[in-house]
């Protein structure tokens, strides 16, 4: 039994805690926060009450903090992890302090993790959530900080493996000067039963939600393509599924345009599902990976002898495809003998197979897709021109994944459903910092590399866990300076230490500082191509900011003194 545990130095913590107005975040870590007024909070408080009834109001605000703990002593685990179990331990109480929920004082603790045994009273004092209830409701007439008892019974429960109920003995919200706590296994209180339904969701709840969640992957797995699958607000994006949308009522060879990654060929299922051809075939050739040789045997098929090895007579895709669909992904490296019967059998509709004089009609409707410039293409003997002009008759791209940052996030929570349930985990969801970087990456790769992040993240996280940061980005460094809080609570700079040796080095080069920011400027257009709109994410800054200082480092005596 340790009476009075001392608190370890929580330097640790405070170096975690950024401020950065500029992006209108607060960070502990690598979880957002946000400061709110307690008056807002006791606003909420006086309303859940009001609407729900005090029990239904209990259950939520316990259940809440029960959520916020079992996160804190995840990250407990992760920042001080080499140290003894009870500095670790002691990150949940020191966390509450810094985050401004109450004074923690421990008065008795006797814990031994490997046998699961558990007590500890500890003393609240200037409990915000006392304070709150006071201040909206008056004088309770039992004790109130539940969303605090929440979060120490959440806290707890996640270090032992077992749950912990913490009850408050006196509170503030009732009178007190201070509010005085207890904590023990929920079977050890002779009312542990009935306290349970407050920090434990209802089971049958969860399995309907994970139900859900397989059907909905299974809808996805069944029926990609579905109008509903292409998931976008993004005005570019809401222009090309207009386009699309326009044509599925049509019988236009569509020409699908854009980076590789972007997800042409779930526009080209989109479209078919659009269209009077649902109930038809819709195939799918990469023309890119077929040998040249075999690619016009694929293609249009081969009777019985045709060429070498040909021992029976074979459908080509052509074929297959009648009476539906058929998508050409990667249609610029087809070589140039297939694009004459190609040119041929979109303007004929007809085939003919190789080894074959008879022609055969197909109703099939063409979409490709590239995502090489085919005008160049023909410029360099490498594509057809009248085959160019025949299938760019209606011609969609499709925007980069960064063109539409704002649909990161839908995206990234629809593949975290469908690859949870496919590999059958249960993931609580996508850590705060996870999902900035994400919103933040390049995407060189596209809506293919998101999925293969996503999918990832899924298989790295534990059951019931968030995905965090470096499940998603492994090697992700700490992008850039940040402001924190120094020894005594104020606001102070966090540098690493490769930041500070820059910044050494940049002050010894006696480079004056309006040179080093035009050199900066040009240095990150330069890396960019020329693309200020990726400089300027770089840089941490918009793109009119980034036109309007290399404006004025072009001609500074234009400014106003």
């Amino acid at each position: 039994m340790d009476a009075h545990p001392k608190y370890p130095d929580d330097a640790d913590l405070r170096r975690l805690l950024r401020f950065m107005p500029d992006e209108g975040s607060i960070w502990l870590g690598d979880r957002r926060m946000v400061l709110l007024h307690t008056a807002a909070l006791g606003a909420l408080r006086h309303d859940l009450i009001t609407s729900v009834g005090t029990e239904h109001a209990r259950r939520v605000l316990t259940r809440m903090g029960y959520a916020c703990g079992l996160r804190d002593a995840e990250f407990a685990k992760r920042l001080r992890g080499d140290q003894p179990w009870n500095e670790m331990f002691l990150v949940g109480p020191q966390l509450h302090m810094l985050e401004g929920a109450a004074k923690v004082t421990p008065v008795k603790t006797d814990i031994d993790l490997e046998a699961g045994r558990y007590y500890g009273e500890y003393r609240w004092d200037h409990s915000w959530e006392a304070y709150a209830h006071r201040e909206k409701l008056g004088l309770a007439e039992e004790p109130a900080c539940w969303i605090l008892l929440g979060y120490a019974s959440g806290y707890t429960s996640a270090f032992m493996g077992r749950l912990v109920l913490f009850k408050e003995t006196t509170c503030a919200a009732c009178g007190a000067d201070h509010c005085h706590i207890v904590g023990r296994p929920i079977e050890e209180w002779p009312d542990g039963e009935a306290q349970r339904a407050y920090l434990e969701p209802d089971s049958l709840l969860q399995k309907i939600e994970a139900l859900s969640q397989q059907v909905e992957a299974l809808r996805s797995t069944l029926e990609p393509a579905a109008a509903g699958a292409l998931i976008g607000q993004a005005p570019m994006f809401r222009r090309a599924y207009e386009l699309l949308r326009k044509a599925a009522g049509t019988q236009v060879t569509v020409l699908l345009t854009g980076e590789t990654g972007v997800g042409k060929e779930r526009f080209a299922r989109a479209l078919h599902e659009l269209s009077e051809r649902r109930s038809g075939p819709f195939v799918a050739v990469n023309c890119a990976a077929l040998p040249g040789e075999l690619i016009e045997a694929e293609l249009f098929g081969v009777e019985k002898g045709g060429y070498t090895g040909a021992h029976a007579a074979r459908s080509g895709r052509f074929e297959r495809a009648d009476g539906g669909t058929l998508f050409l992904d990667e249609v610029g490296e087809m070589p140039l003998a297939a694009q004459a019967k190609l040119l041929r059998a979109l303007q004929e509709g007809e085939i003919e197979r190789i080894g074959s004089e008879a022609t055969r009609k197909v109703h099939v409707r063409v979409v490709a897709a590239t995502n090489v410039d085919l005008e160049a293409a023909v410029a360099q003997g490498r594509f057809r021109r009248d085959l160019l002009y025949r299938l760019n008759v209606y011609p969609i791209r499709i925007p980069a994944l960064r063109e539409r940052p704002g649909d990161i996030e839908a995206l990234a929570l629809s593949m975290l459903s469908r690859f949870s349930a496919l590999h059958g985990k249960r993931i609580a969801g996508i850590s705060e910092r996870a999902m900035q970087a994400l919103a933040t990456h390049p995407w060189p790769g596209n809506v293919r590399e998101l999925e293969n992040l996503i999918e990832r993240g899924v298989i790295l996280a534990a059951q019931d866990e968030w995905i965090e940061l470096q499940q998603v980005f492994p090697e992700a460094p700490e992008a850039h300076r940040q402001a924190g809080l120094g020894p005594q609570g104020q606001l102070a700079d966090v540098d690493s230490r490769e930041q500070r040796e820059l910044l050494q080095r940049v002050l010894a080069s006696g480079l004056p500082l309006d040179q080093l920011e035009q050199r900066l400027l040009e240095a990150a257009v330069s890396d960019a191509r020329g693309n200020l709109s990726a400089a300027a994410r770089r840089l941490g800054i918009t793109r009119p900011q980034l036109a309007y200082r290399l404006k004025r480092a072009e001609s500074p005596s234009s400014e106003t003194p």
